[in-house]
């Protein structure tokens, strides 16, 4: 079975995140949708609510399989039998730092290939942080995201923004 990786924090996943999951998942016998944890990084969402949000956006799809993981990729991509992992690049600047991290995981894992996979036009402008900013300044979401995540984010920033008001 040829297994690959699409790793990331998918804080929360974008329309763009899934036009790539859609591409990859043609390429390889099983996609795992690897949900990043790292303690020292600061997200709107835990790790288990990431996870449900991109299971309910998958949902009836063949072949994904959506898991979390901390430490390094690598190990994680062993544990698999992963041959590759999957990166999405929006535009050029994403480019030096994933070329980094393509050339330090073959360093760590030598079998280990990176499929660089490019969204559709309409999605290289979408990230989590921008969608995130317009949600918190009370934007409608609902171009970038799957429903559920959209009214996830309505949810969270309508519960900060009750618990800011009564603080004050």
């Amino acid at each position: 079975m040829r297994r690959a990786i699409y790793p990331g924090s998918f804080d929360p996943i974008t329309k763009g995140h899934l036009d790539v999951i859609e591409r990859a998942a043609q390429l390889f016998d099983e996609l795992v949708v690897a949900v990043a944890f790292n303690e020292e990084k600061k997200s709107l969402f835990s790790p288990e609510e990431r996870v449900e949000m991109i299971r309910s956006a998958v949902e009836g799809r063949g072949r994904i399989r959506v898991a979390q993981f901390s430490g390094l990729l690598v190990k994680f991509a062993k544990e698999q039998e992963a041959v590759a992992v999957v990166r999405g690049l929006r535009a050029v600047s994403d480019f030096e730092f994933e070329f980094q991290m393509a050339l330090m995981n073959r360093k760590l894992l030598p079998t280990l290939e990176t499929i660089f996979v490019t969204p559709r036009e309409e999605y290289t402008y979408l990230s989590s942080r921008i969608v995130k900013e317009i949600a918190r300044l009370g934007g409608n979401v609902e171009a970038f995201v799957p429903p559920p995540v959209a009214r996830a984010l309505a949810e969270r920033f309508a519960a900060a923004g009750s618990s800011s008001a009564s603080s004050s």
